[in-house]
């Protein structure tokens, strides 16, 4: 071999490299399913605080009810006893939620309550009397 530098030699992917990429990957879904389990618990504790009730999958039978139904997702559904509202997740809490059509006007209101208050928190400014852009704006 010559050490001539004008003689190009391929690259040699260093497996540092090759784990550095895929321990990204693996941070980057990981924190999509972090996300994606803080919005479920939101909106569980919203149902809950409207006045929906919680139902566990604690049998065989009554998991496969729960997976039988949208995810996460409220779903309007008629009986005898009148229109009810299900939100299911197997998931997660292994649960259903259930409420009224009361339950569901509260949850309603409760939700575009929160989303007001999480906009006016991300909004806020923590940066001091001179908010985001400091004193050069």
């Amino acid at each position: 071999m010559t050490d001539d530098p004008t003689i190009l030699r391929p690259r040699r992917t260093s497996t540092a490299r090759i784990f550095l990429s895929a321990g990204i990957a693996l941070l980057a879904l990981s924190g999509c399913a972090t996300i994606q389990r803080a919005h479920a618990n939101d909106k569980e504790r919203v149902l809950a605080a409207a006045g929906f009730q919680r139902k566990l999958a604690d049998t065989p039978d009554t998991f496969l009810q729960i997976e039988s139904l949208p995810q996460r997702k409220l779903t309007q559904l008629s009986n005898e006893g009148g229109l009810r509202f299900v939100y299911a997740d197997r998931d997660y809490c292994k649960c259903l939620y259930v409420g009224t059509e009361a339950a569901y006007d509260r949850y309603e209101k409760l939700a575009v309550e929160k989303e007001i208050a999480d906009e006016r928190r991300t909004t806020s400014s923590d940066w001091g009397a001179w908010g985001y852009w400091g004193p050069w704006f």
